[in-house]
This record gives C-alpha cells, sequence and structure tokens, in this order.
C-alpha cells in the first residue's frame, strides 16, 4: 500500500513541477515533459511490484508503440493557426485523434 502512495506521489509532483514550469519556461516544461520519466517511473514500479521480467518487458514494447501514437494528440495543435481553430476545438479533436490511436496501438500490440 504504501508502494502505491510513492507512486501517486512521485508522479503528481512531476506533474505539477511541469505545469508551474510552463508558466515561467515553456519550452523547457515541454521537453522536461516529453522525456520518458512516466515510463522509466512505471516500468520500474510494475517490475518492483509484479517480479515478472517477461510482462515488464511486454509493457516497456507497448510504451515504445504508444509513444508515437500519443502524437496524435498534438496534430491539431500543430496545424491550429492554420485551421483558425480555437483551444477547445483543438483539444477534442486531439482527443478523438487519440481514441483513434489507441485502437491502431491496439491492433499493433497484438502481434507482440
Amino acid at each position: 500500500m504504501i508502494l502505491f502512495f510513492i507512486k501517486i506521489l512521485v508522479a503528481a509532483l512531476i506533474i505539477a513541477f511541469s505545469s508551474w514550469l510552463a508558466g515561467q519556461y515553456p519550452k523547457l516544461a515541454g521537453f522536461i515533459l516529453a522525456l520518458p520519466v512516466a515510463s522509466l517511473l512505471a516500468i520500474v514500479f510494475s517490475y518492483v511490484e509484479y517480479n515478472d521480467p517477461e510482462k515488464s518487458v511486454t509493457f516497456a514494447k507497448s510504451i515504445l508503440i504508444g509513444v508515437p501514437a500519443s502524437y496524435f494528440f498534438f496534430l491539431p495543435f500543430f496545424f491550429a493557426k492554420s485551421l483558425n481553430m480555437n483551444f477547445w476545438l483543438i483539444y477534442i479533436v486531439g482527443l478523438v485523434l487519440l481514441v483513434v490511436a489507441f485502437f491502431i496501438h491496439k491492433y499493433i500490440v497484438s502481434f507482440i
């Protein structure tokens, strides 16, 4: 149970720090959040909790496939200015694309 709360605390601190930093240095905050810090932590926490190397490797492979799939969310932000879209429309379109990416990820992961 303690490990569960440690995981929550570490993840919350990373998110809170990145969110705070975005107000001061948005480019640096974006870089920090783009680092696979969450993946590094999640893989270690998963291995420590379940002590199953095979599941940890499968988990890492799924992350490797999931990272490029998650870029679908950011596509509308990249084209927002040229498409003259407001923030909420961009965000909603990004979420819809993320759902599409999930199904693509699910299909690809079925082969590993």
